[in-house]
């Protein structure tokens, strides 16, 4: 739990330093005014490729975890296409990304409370439903 505090701090940090936790700042670059958000996003996209490449190769072992290095992969489907969609709408209607909108708070953007209310209630209702989803195939698969 501190390893996952740590790397938030970091990283809402660095969302703040750079500005994208500022929604008008990500609305310029979506309506294509400011593009400063594309070499934020390379930055981070670089350090992550070259420590995915380097770290399994070099370490083994995640350092402070010990954990071994595998790959996740996740099938794209029906659901990482829908979610993806709403993101995007969200983000896109808003200027704030769930990760961006927790140090906007911290910057002392207060109005952003109703962006993280949004999301979790968008999260309780998904939630919601998928048990719903499942207890209603687990039914139906039962009663064959």
């Amino acid at each position: 739990m501190p390893l996952i505090l740590v790397g938030g701090l970091v990283f809402g940090f660095g969302l703040a330093y750079s500005q994208m936790a500022r929604p008008e700042v990500v609305l310029d670059f979506l309506q294509f005014e400011d593009f400063g958000l594309v070499f934020v996003m390379f930055g981070g996209a670089a350090v992550t490729g070259v420590t995915f490449f380097l770290a399994p190769r070099l370490l083994g072992r995640a350092p402070l975890t010990g954990d071994t290095f595998e790959r996740r992969l996740k099938s794209f489907d029906r659901s990482v296409l829908v979610g993806g969609a709403i993101f995007g709408v969200g983000w896109g209607l808003s200027g704030i990304c769930p990760g961006a909108a927790y140090a906007s708070l911290g910057i002392g953007n207060v109005t952003i409370l109703w962006a993280l209310a949004g999301m979790f209630i968008g999260a309780y209702l998904q939630g919601y439903w998928r048990t719903r989803s499942e207890t209603r195939e687990t039914a139906a698969t039962g009663a064959d």
